[in-house]
């Protein structure tokens, strides 16, 4: 199922899309973890701009 995710992806309107993954340091305890979104490719700098 996940090739046919991907080839609807790279066709069509799926190339005005971005899958982004930020890094996000935890404030009590310091570890760090992953935030993953799908943002259009517009919007890729506001998602990182957010904290």
């Amino acid at each position: 199922m996940a090739k046919k995710v991907v080839a609807t992806l790279k066709t069509g309107a799926g190339k005005a899309h971005t899958k982004c993954i930020k890094m996000v340091k935890s404030e009590k305890t310091g570890a760090y973890s992953f935030k993953t979104e799908v943002v259009l490719n517009d919007q890729i700098k506001d998602f990182f701009a957010k904290k």
